[in-house]
Formats: structure tokens, C-alpha cells, sequence
């Protein structure tokens, strides 16, 4: 029940992740490889979406794409190096 509030407040904080996916992507510090990766899970799951709920269930349909762009993040918050996660606040 922990992680479901924590992801729910990291929801209405996401306006600071913006400027940390500019900064993860574009340091020397990630590695290549793990840059690589986020990407291609973002894109991929931009592009085929595995939906638990389909979208047309209206408040509930997006409710999965929210949780696993949450979930991406929170890893992406995880493997990012501890100078990155300082600088924007994610402890």
C-alpha cells in the first residue's frame, strides 16, 4: 500500500522529472547502454501499448499507461547516478 500512495504523489511531482529526463539522457555519467534501454522501452511502449484496462474504460483506461510511465521513471530515478538524482531532488 506504501508504493501505491508513493506513486501517487510521484504523479503530482512529475513536472520535476522533466528537466531530469533532459539531464539522464544527455549526462557522461549514465551509460550508453542504460540510456539505450529507457529509450527503447519508452518508444516501444509508445508504440504498443499493453493495456491491463482498455483506454475506452475513460478514467480507468489511462490508469495503466500512468502507472507504467511512473514505474519507467522510478526505475530511470534509480539507475541514474546519485550526482543527478541530488541536483533534482529525488532522495
Amino acid at each position: 500500500m506504501h508504493k501505491l500512495f508513493k506513486r501517487i504523489r510521484f504523479l503530482f511531482t512529475f513536472h520535476k522529472s522533466i528537466p531530469f529526463l533532459k539531464d539522464f539522457f544527455l549526462s557522461g555519467e549514465v551509460k550508453v547502454r542504460t540510456k539505450i534501454l529507457y529509450l527503447l522501452l519508452i518508444i516501444g511502449y509508445g508504440i504498443f501499448p499493453f493495456d491491463l484496462i482498455p483506454d475506452f474504460i475513460l478514467v480507468f483506461g489511462i490508469f495503466d499507461d500512468i502507472t507504467v510511465a511512473v514505474f519507467l521513471l522510478q526505475r530511470m530515478i534509480h539507475a541514474a547516478p546519485d550526482s543527478l538524482k541530488e541536483k533534482h531532488g529525488f532522495e
